[in-house]
């Protein structure tokens, strides 16, 4: 494949992202209406579309189905006029060459960033010096910028260090980012000190300037204190398909605390009360899986579905529990207030 040059145009900018379910019919076939119609909620929400990741079931579409869902966000986000909403597709499928390949699909059919997970399928024979060059090959070669995945729960236990984050990101100009679903603060805190110091941005500046280097978290549970003490710029989080507005004021308010030059007792007490919601709607979502999440969005929203085998349909029973969990509807309460006062906004009252 010929070298690449970075062509996103719509700016990669600290705030909130979900991983959008793809939906299916009874035939399994993708369910576009359904994609398209939840992705647009969540944009209006300030909830930002990552397509084709690890809530996606990116591993059970093929290449066809991956752009496809891709050209179809991009004309329902154009027609619903968020025509500057960006869209970070994964790429990340077994070889190198054929991570680089589904980066040019992607570009083609309108993404503006990849994220791109290690495969885990051979997973005891990536070592730190592989998985550096598989990172630095897609990168260099990938028309769009290329954000780092790192979840040890679907790369077959890979869990890349702090130490070889940075290296990635001082040896390749077109990383953009990393998202970090493995729970660890103090890593995303080394990263970003490293990522985000002056001489950093000066010795390593990035291919594309619309896309510097975002350090993400993978869950809601630790955005005020990533925000805060570790300069984290936002997450990438399933949780974000059922909580779009609640989770985007949670970082709105993180953000205000952070760039505040005077300490505001009241809105610091806000932050840290939503997160503590958000922490524990987290978990009960994390338990609950993809198959939850469709459930509960079948239950709540009128639409869902469930997941492409082998995955199976969420237990009937544990759907109950997660309807009446505590922390689930106190966070909801949240997100209902918000979005009503969206609805009145949106009517001139």
């Amino acid at each position: 494949m010929p070298g690449a040059t970075s062509t996103s145009t719509r700016p990669l900018a600290p705030g909130v992202w979900a991983p959008i379910p793809t939906f299916f019919k009874q035939d399994e076939s993708v369910d576009i209406p359904t994609f398209t119609t939840h992705l647009v909620r969540l944009a209006h929400a300030g909830m930002l579309p990552v397509i084709s990741g690890s809530m996606g079931e990116a591993h059970h579409l093929t290449n066809e189905e991956r752009t496809s869902l891709i050209v179809e966000s991009r004309k329902a986000l154009d027609a619903a006029g968020l025509n500057e909403v960006p869209i970070i597709a994964g790429t990340g499928v077994g070889s190198t060459r054929g991570t680089i390949q589904l980066c040019h699909e992607a570009a083609q059919a309108g993404a503006d960033y990849a994220i791109v997970i290690p495969s885990g399928y051979y997973a005891g024979a990536l070592s730190k010096q592989a998985l550096k060059k598989y990172f630095l090959d897609v990168q260099a070669k990938s028309p769009i910028p290329v954000m780092v995945y790192n979840f040890p729960g679907a790369a077959g236990g890979i869990d890349m260090d702090s130490d070889l984050i940075i290296e990635i990101a001082k040896e390749g100009a077109n990383i953009c980012g990393v998202k970090l679903t493995c729970g660890a603060v103090g890593k995303l805190t080394r990263i970003t000190a490293a990522t985000t110091s002056p001489s950093f941005i000066k010795q390593y500046p990035r291919k594309n300037a619309n896309a510097p280097f975002l350090t993400l978290g993978g869950f809601g549970d630790f955005m005020v204190p990533a925000v805060l003490g570790g300069k984290g710029h936002g997450a990438i989080m399933g949780l974000g398909n059922i909580y779009p507005r609640a989770l985007a004021r949670l970082f709105e308010l993180a953000s205000q605390v952070k760039d505040s030059a005077a300490s505001d007792p009241a809105l610091l007490e806000e932050a840290l009360q939503l997160q503590g919601l958000a922490s524990d709607a987290d978990w009960a979502f994390c338990l609950a899986g993809i198959s939850g999440t469709k459930y509960y969005l079948q239950q709540t929203r009128g639409y869902g579905g469930v997941p492409r085998l082998p995955l199976l349909p969420f237990d009937e029973e544990k759907g109950k529990q997660l309807l009446q969990d505590h922390a689930v509807n106190a966070f909801m309460e949240v997100e209902k207030k918000l979005e009503a006062k969206a609805g009145k906004g949106a009517n001139g009252q």
